[in-house]
């Protein structure tokens, strides 16, 4: 059995990257959504193990000291963070995991683990973007003009991405998403094993032995 891919989704807020690998998860049964660590409590309806993994500062801060977070980040005096084990269990058992996270995340998994696939979700446009966030309807002007700024600020970390993805219609960028991971599985680097049998039968065939 090879060992699974991990994708590293990253993009704007209103690019659609969640409906996306939504579509993704709904068409394919070969992926894994990565699931965090949090320090915050539960709200109603969420399960540890499911939505998250619900742990206390000292719980967390532990991990962090031995290691066992592939990234992590605090945020209104609580912590997220990527389970290590998690990821490579899944990864061993042959799954292609997905993680949603923000660009700051994604690079510190690609230092740790640097066969990790970044993916960047965009819109077509930033007018686009900016239609999509006010089309919502669900959103005060202050905040969609936040969004907008903070989506500046990402927007200078796109070239860091191995891969870049415009979501234009969601059926078409899931696929593209879906075959970009499939084509991970066939890099030589993930190979290795495979390469270095078909060298080693090869030798048989050496002129003069």
């Amino acid at each position: 059995m090879s060992k699974g891919v991990l994708a590293v989704v990253s993009g704007f807020s209103g690019a659609g990257k969640g409906t996306v690998m939504k579509r993704l998860m709904e068409s394919h049964d070969n992926y894994a959504l990565s699931v965090s660590v949090t320090t915050r409590e539960p709200r109603e309806g969420e399960a540890d193990g499911r939505e998250y993994f619900f742990r206390t500062n000292e719980e967390v801060e532990e991990m962090i000291r031995r290691d066992q977070l592939l990234e992590h980040a605090k945020y209104v005096d609580h912590y997220y963070g990527t389970p290590r084990k998690y990821v490579e269990d899944m990864l061993a058992e042959g799954k292609d995991v997905i993680l949603e996270i923000e660009i700051q995340g994604a690079l510190q998994i690609k230092d740790k683990l640097p066969e990790a696939v970044l993916v960047f979700i965009t819109p077509p446009s930033m007018e686009e973007l900016k239609k999509r966030l006010i089309g919502r309807g669900s959103e005060e002007p202050e905040v969609i003009a936040s969004r907008l700024s903070r989506a500046s600020e990402e927007a200078e970390g796109i070239e860091k991405y191995d891969y870049i993805l415009v979501n234009d219609r969601i059926d078409d960028c899931a696929e593209t998403l879906h075959r970009i991971i499939s084509s991970e599985h066939l890099r030589t680097q993930r190979n290795i094993e495979f390469i270095n049998r078909i060298q080693e039968e090869s030798h048989i065939f050496k002129k003069g032995e």
